[in-house]
């Protein structure tokens, strides 16, 4: 396991250096890239880019439970009620954002191209940087308001 990863970064280090990419540490620190041992493609940018595009839909369906919760975990329904409208534009903000990645790599699916894909992997991570302390911020907002249910549960019950 430990030479199939090493084998992944040797791939990796000469697409970093041609297209400026963030490190494979990096990048598989944020985006858990490390996957990519698995796969014996030609195209390793590719697989890369699907590894940081499961991570932006995972985030992406989240907030869309937020957004739209008709079909939400109970959970979202409860701190949905205790969002103001600041934390509401956050979660938009943060949406918008994710949409826009999600649609440019189902894009790069449709059409393969190495620099294409390269350039996606740079701009997600560091679009990702930048998204980092909203998403924490929006759980955090989250983890508070379900907190604050069970504890008005508790009480109702004591």
């Amino acid at each position: 396991m430990e030479r199939m990863l090493n084998d992944a970064k040797k791939r990796y280090e000469p697409l970093q250096k041609k297209y400026k990419l963030p490190s494979f540490n990096e990048i598989n620190k944020e985006f858990e890239i490390e996957k990519v041992q698995e796969t014996d493609s030609d195209f390793l940018l590719r697989e890369v880019r699907k590894s940081v595009g499961e991570k932006i839909g995972a985030f992406l369906r989240f907030l869309e439970n937020i957004i739209n919760p008709t079909l939400a975990p109970i959970f979202v329904l409860n701190s949905l009620k205790n969002l103001s409208a600041e934390e509401k534009e956050v979660i938009k903000e943060c949406y918008e954002i994710l949409v826009k990645l999600e649609l440019e790599a189902i894009h790069l699916d449709v059409d393969y191209d190495e620099k294409k894909e390269a350039i996606f992997i740079q701009k997600s991570y560091m679009q990702w940087q930048t998204l980092k302390p909203s998403l924490n911020e929006i759980i955090s907002m989250m983890e508070k308001t379900q907190k604050k249910v069970v504890e008005r549960k508790n009480s109702y019950l004591g």
